[in-house]
């Protein structure tokens, strides 16, 4: 049977009128705040000490979220692209072991114009062949296997009525999943909004500030930071060998998604130039990161939500999504709102950072079942067995890496990078087939 396409309001290159502009806009603007919120909190409460560097740090990702998509649709792949920041590189910045986060984000600059220079170059195809369907699926799932560290130590961090927090917690995900069952059509794309909401009410009225307030004990390297909160831009440049191959990695994760996204949202609406636009998309999301990687913020990546959005509204034009931009800039240009966004509760950080990643790991499984990729038991162990080790070096004692030497210690240390070079060598050295 042939792929029929649904018939669209409005196309990718449809102007749409006032009022329709800024309806779905908003719409674009709600879906693309939660993910916003939750990795600029997990990501700003890991590094600082002070609520201003935490606000400046959302700020920053608010401005650089709105300029992304303003920039991609108007210049790079111009599609209706939802952008925002990594969740592979927020596992960078939490689990590479390093004193200074100018090396994390010196690192970040760094993989953007990697990414830069390879939409340039002919490595695109080669790299396309590289990463097979099951190195591709280990990568999906490692995302979220080796955030469960993050997301037991926010879930569990409440240090007043814990028993109850953990009640709420598991209702909530629970409530978050029935409504990804019930609601259709962009009702269905707004389930992280109404679980942050319903989240923070439940825990503010049930289990109190304390929650919000509570934080760990001030380390060596925030106090080191702390100093430095108030900076725009990386006071300095600081290049680690170790870090760098580290991110390497998380790189790797970040160009497959991003090449799948583009292609997902390409097949929907049956767009033509489809190599110009994934190199336009790959050549901008690469200089973005770079930016992100000199303000010392995390760098953005397009999401594959973007098609089922589309399909439910029957709107794709890519112009939809410049008021959404303008909104996350101008959000993003007032601490004060800032500071009202970001008032989430820790354990509701963790359960919407479970949600997420409980749909990462969907998307993997998902396409176990749709692609011919585990015919056989070797295949299979090429998909189990860097999950576990990703695993064991995830939830390994602090005095195991601590011994590690520094400079191999960002990527023994880390269960995501040690997954992906367990999954390159099983698929292209140990189980290679010819």
């Amino acid at each position: 049977m042939s792929f029929q396409p649904t018939p669209l309001k409005y196309n990718n290159d449809d102007k749409p009128g006032f009022g329709p502009m800024l309806m779905y806009g908003l719409q674009w603007f709600l879906i693309t705040i939660p993910t916003v919120l939750i990795i600029s909190a997990v990501a700003g409460d890991y590094q600082f000490v002070t609520e201003v560097g935490r606000t400046l740090y959302t700020q920053k990702l608010f401005v650089l979220t709105g300029a992304g998509f303003i920039l991609q649709v108007l210049f790079g792949h111009k599609m209706p692209l939802v952008i925002g920041p990594a969740s592979v590189l927020l596992i960078g910045v939490m689990t590479t072991e390093t004193t200074r986060m100018d090396e994390v984000y010196t690192a970040i600059l760094c993989g953007g114009a990697l990414m830069l220079l390879i939409s340039y170059s002919g490595w695109m195809k080669f790299l396309q062949r590289v990463f097979t369907v099951r190195i591709v699926i280990v990568i999906l799932a490692l995302i979220a296997f080796t955030l469960s560290p993050s997301i037991v130590n926010l879930m569990f961090s409440s240090p007043v009525h814990p028993f109850l927090a953990y009640c709420l917690g598991i209702a909530l995900i629970f409530f978050m999943l029935f409504l990804n069952r019930v609601l259709k059509g962009v009702w269905k794309s707004s389930v992280l909004l109404w679980g942050l909401l319903f989240g923070v009410i439940l825990f503010r009225w049930l289990v109190g500030d304390s929650t919000a307030a509570a934080s760990p004990a001030v380390s060596a390297v925030q106090e080191a930071v702390a100093a430095r909160e108030s900076s725009i831009f990386l006071p300095e440049f600081s290049f680690d060998p170790g870090v760098l191959l580290s991110f390497l990695f998380c790189f790797i994760a970040l160009f497959i998604n991003e090449l799948g996204s583009i292609q997902s949202v390409g097949a929907t609406i049956q767009i033509d130039n489809m190599e110009k636009r994934t190199r336009k998309g790959l050549r901008f999301t690469g200089a973005l990161n770079m930016l992100s990687g000199a303000v010392g913020v995390i760098g953005p990546v397009d999401y594959s939500l973007s098609p089922g959005v589309i399909m439910s509204t029957g709107c794709a034009s890519r112009y939809t999504l410049i008021p959404a931009g303008i909104g996350l800039i101008v959000c993003g240009m007032f601490p004060g709102m800032i500071s009202f966004l970001s008032a989430i509760p820790k354990p509701v950080m963790g359960v919407i950072l479970l949600y997420v990643m409980t749909t990462q790991l969907s998307s993997a499984f998902q396409m176990i079942v749709q692609k011919p990729s585990l015919p056989d038991f070797n295949s299979c162990l090429i998909v189990a067995f860097p999950i576990m080790i990703a695993l064991v070096v995830s939830f390994m004692p602090s005095s195991v890496s601590a011994a590690m030497p520094a400079l191999l210690r960002p990527l023994l240390g880390n269960g995501f990078v040690m997954g992906v070079i367990t999954v390159l060598l099983l698929e292209h050295v140990i189980f290679r087939k010819k």
